[in-house]
């Protein structure tokens, strides 16, 4: 299955970088066995740092859903409101792309510190979760040292996941080899569920998004 963005401006991208103007222009090819899609900043948006971008999106990033984590334990995403969340989406199969996003998360975990899970929530939600079960999504965490406390691996029923990602205007779709076309992108949440900044995962350096979680937690 596919991570396409909404509106359907559907495209391919080597690298899997989310760099908006040059990938629509240049209409480049996917990652062999993981694809990327995505679409453009909002008209007249910011850039602040390499990948980070504001958020164009009002909808609420922690609906009434309940999944499950790597240890079988059930997650109502409504509970995770309260602090900032940080997210992105991946699957355990893929061979390419996702071990890099998780790589980055990694790094911002270790910025973290003791601050992870007492003041910010991590969160990867699989996109296939009809083969990511809880074994399977500890088994990832750990073999990519991002087993951290804090950090929540999800997955759950097909129809509550699909549901997630129309609240980031994305979907799912399976390619034929069964590799799942996806974004390298990620979203940073206030307290209260909603957006407040987006990037592309790949370039965002980790100290910037670090940043913007402070100022995050510093408006409450």
């Amino acid at each position: 299955m596919s991570l396409i963005a909404a509106p359907m401006f559907s495209i391919r991208i080597r690298l899997a970088v989310f760099a908006f103007a040059l990938v629509f222009a240049a209409g480049l090819t996917a990652l062999p066995g993981c694809q990327s899609n995505t679409a453009p900043p909002p008209p007249g948006a910011a850039q602040t740092s390499n990948g980070s971008f504001p958020a164009n999106n009002p909808a609420n990033g922690l609906p009434a859903l309940s999944l499950v984590d790597q240890y079988g334990k059930a997650i109502p995403l409504e509970s995770l409101k309260g602090k900032p969340v940080l997210i992105d989406f991946f699957y355990a199969r893929c061979p390419s792309i996702c071990p890099l996003l998780t790589a980055h998360f990694v790094r911002i975990a270790r910025l973290l510190g003791p601050e992870l899970g007492a003041k910010l929530t991590m969160v990867s939600v699989t996109l296939d979760p009809e083969a990511d079960h809880p074994a399977q999504l500890l088994d990832y965490a750990k073999t990519h040292q991002a087993d951290y406390p804090g950090w929540l691996f999800l997955t759950g029923k097909p129809a509550d996941i699909d549901t997630l990602l129309k609240a980031y205007r994305l979907r799912r779709e399976r390619q034929p080899d069964g590799a799942i076309d996806h974004v390298a992108m990620a979203f940073l949440l206030g307290a209260d569920g909603r957006q407040l900044r987006m990037y592309d995962l790949l370039e965002a350096p980790p100290k910037a998004v670090i940043a913007d979680v402070a100022r995050a937690l510093a408006r409450g």
